[in-house]
């Protein structure tokens, strides 16, 4: 399976950039996993509405740039479907299963996704109802697509 993540920004801090390093390490076992990071758009602290759709738009365009087009898109949007871990892990599987075996997931930037991407996107899902830093969510991404492959094939992993 081929798994890219598009996100915006980058990633500065070291613990994140460590846990993620670790994670990417343990995936190469199962899977080529593919980071790909686009620009964020730099915006003042307060925005307009109309200032936000710009920002969004921006990124997303961006984003939109980097996802193949015979890519399966999961997009992480706090509005999408929350799973548990067994639950993606088995949706995981059958992607590889029917033949979607480039599976990019976009993380947005701290506004969010653009509408293009969320109608380009496949699927939606969510992680909580909780809003985490964006930067925060590629750890737990590849973490959660690390323990999918754990649960596939029968591997123990802590609970």
């Amino acid at each position: 399976m081929n798994i890219q993540i598009v996100t915006v920004g980058k990633l500065k801090e070291k613990y994140l950039v460590q846990g993620i390093a670790e994670y990417l390490k343990r995936l190469s076992a199962y899977a080529k996993v593919n980071i790909v990071e686009v620009a964020d758009e730099k915006a003042p602290e307060v925005l307009s509405e109309a200032e936000m759709k710009q920002v969004k738009d921006k990124e997303g365009a961006r984003i939109l740039a980097k996802i193949p087009e015979d890519a399966y898109v999961i997009a992480l949007a706090i509005d999408g479907k929350m799973k548990s871990s067994e639950e993606f892990a088995a949706d995981l599987d059958k992607l590889a299963t029917y033949g979607r075996s480039k599976v990019t997931f976009v993380i947005g930037g701290s506004l969010g996704l653009s509408e293009a991407v969320l109608k380009r996107s496949d699927e939606r899902i969510s992680f909580g109802r909780l809003t985490l830093p964006h930067q925060l969510m590629r750890l737990v991404l590849v973490e959660q697509v690390y323990r999918a492959f754990r649960i596939v094939r029968g591997e123990p992993y802590h609970k």
